[in-house]
C-alpha cells in the first residue's frame, strides 16, 4: 500500500491538508467555547451606571388657587333714556361729578305739561263733586245705582288720566336712579330727543366686580364666598370674594361665568380695565420646584423623574397647582422624594442609576 502510495504523492498531500483543516476547526470551536463560559452573565458595576444628581423634596402645605384673567366692571351701570319727547333745557350736573341717589342731572322742556296736569286736577275735582252729590240722592233713591257707578267710573279714569300727566311732567327731570358717578352725556344744550333717545350714563363704582370665565373642570372647587386675590396691572393688590357663579356653561367656549366683588371705598378708576384673578380653593399638601424639571410622558401628562429606594429611576404624574416666577407647586408625588434635578434627560423609568447628591444652590 506504501508502495502504490509512494507511487502518488499528491494523495499524501491532500489527507494531510485535510486533517490540518479538521484540526483547526474543531480548536475554533473549542476556543469559542471557552470564551463563552469565560464571560458569565454578572451584575453592571457602579462605574458602568448612569449619574444623576437629586436633591430631597417634602410636601409642605400651600394654599391650592386657580388664577384667571378677569375684567373690572363697575358695580351698576344704567344707561338713562328719554321716556318723553323734548328739548334739552338744562344740564343740572356736569360729567365726571358725583352724584347723590335722587339728584337732579338734566331737565327737559315741560311743553304743555303742567297745563294738563292743571286740566286733569281740575276735571278730578269736578267728578269728585259729582260723584258725592250722586251719593246723597241715591240714599233717597233719586238716581239709579247704574248712574252712581257711571259717575264712579269716569272719576276713576279722570284720576288716570291725572296720574298719566303727572308722569309725563316728572320724566322731563331726570333723576339719578343711585348714588354714582355721571359718566357720559349723549346729548347738549337745546337738543331735541325723542322717547327712547339715550341721554347720559351713571356708574357705581363704590364697587366693583370683576368677571371671568372658568373651566369646567375647576368650577367644581369653586364656593360663593371664597376669598379671591384680584391683582392689578400695576401690580396693586385688592381684596375681594367670589360672589357669583353661573348655573350653566357658555354653550361656545363650555366655560363659566363668575363675578367677584370688590369694596372700593377710595373710588379707584379701575372700571374697563383687565386683572388677575386669584382664586383660594383650599389647603393642600405639595412640592415645589423648578418649572424644568417637569416633563412630559408619551400621553402629552405632566411628569418628574425620581429615584426610589432600589436606585431607580421612576416617572410619576403630577397635578399642576400653580406656576409663578419663582416655582410650580405640584402634587401626586410621595410625602418625601428624591427629585432628579440633573441628568433626568437621559435616564428613563425603570432604569438603575447612582445617586449624587446636589450641592446647595446647584
Amino acid at each position: 500500500m506504501f508502495a502504490q502510495l509512494s507511487k502518488r504523492p499528491w494523495i499524501i498531500a491532500v489527507v494531510i491538508a485535510t486533517l490540518l483543516l479538521l484540526w483547526l476547526l474543531s480548536g475554533d470551536r473549542f476556543v469559542a467555547r471557552d470564551d463563552t463560559q469565560a464571560e458569565p452573565d454578572r451584575p453592571a458595576t457602579s462605574a458602568e451606571l448612569a449619574r444623576v444628581e437629586v436633591t430631597w423634596l417634602e410636601a409642605q402645605p400651600m394654599q391650592r388657587q386657580h388664577v384667571v384673567q378677569g375684567q373690572i366692571e363697575a358695580w351698576r351701570r344704567v344707561e338713562l333714556r328719554a321716556q318723553v319727547s323734548g328739548s334739552v333745557q338744562n344740564l343740572d350736573q356736569d360729567k365726571g361729578n358725583r352724584v347723590a341717589a335722587d339728584q337732579l342731572l338734566l331737565s327737559l322742556s315741560p311743553d304743555d305739561r303742567p297745563a294738563q296736569v292743571a286740566r286733569s286736577e281740575a276735571d278730578v275735582r269736578q267728578r269728585q263733586s259729582d260723584v258725592t252729590a250722586a251719593k246723597r240722592l241715591r240714599e233717597r233713591n233719586l238716581i239709579s245705582a247704574n248712574e252712581l257707578m257711571r259717575l264712579e267710573s269716569e272719576l276713576a279714569k279722570a284720576r288716570a288720566e291725572l296720574d298719566s300727566a303727572r308722569l309725563q311732567l316728572r320724566n322731563t327731570r331726570i333723576k339719578a336712579p343711585f348714588a354714582g358717578i355721571y359718566d357720559q352725556r349723549a346729548v347738549e344744550l337745546g337738543d331735541f330727543v325723542q322717547p327712547g333717545q339715550s341721554l347720559l350714563t351713571l356708574v357705581d363704582i363704590d364697587r366693583l366686580k370683576v368677571s371671568a370665565q372658568i373651566a369646567q373642570q375647576q368650577v367644581t372647587q369653586l364656593e360663593l364666598g371664597q376669598p379671591v386675590k384680584v391683582e392689578l396691572l400695576d401690580g396693586r393688590k385688592l381684596n375681594g370674594e367670589l360672589h357669583f357663579i353661573a348655573a350653566a356653561a357658555d354653550p361656545g367656549s363650555r366655560s363659566f361665568r363668575i363675578e367677584v366683588k370688590v369694596d372700593n371705598p377710595d373710588g379707584l378708576r379701575l372700571a374697563g380695565a383687565s386683572a388677575t384673578l386669584h382664586i383660594q380653593t383650599g389647603e393642600a399638601m405639595a412640592h415645589r420646584l423648578s418649572p424644568a424639571l417637569l416633563s412630559l410622558d408619551e400621553n402629552g401628562r405632566h411628569g418628574v423623574k425620581w429615584v426610589n429606594d432600589a436606585q431607580r429611576v421612576e416617572f410619576t404624574q403630577v397635578q399642576l397647582i400653580s406656576v409663578d416666577n419663582q416655582g410650580a407647586w405640584v402634587s401626586g408625588l410621595p410625602p418625601k422624594v428624591a427629585l432628579i434635578t440633573l441628568g433626568q434627560g437621559f435616564v428613563q423609568p425603570g432604569q438603575q442609576v447612582t445617586t449624587q447628591l446636589a450641592t446647595e444652590g446647584s
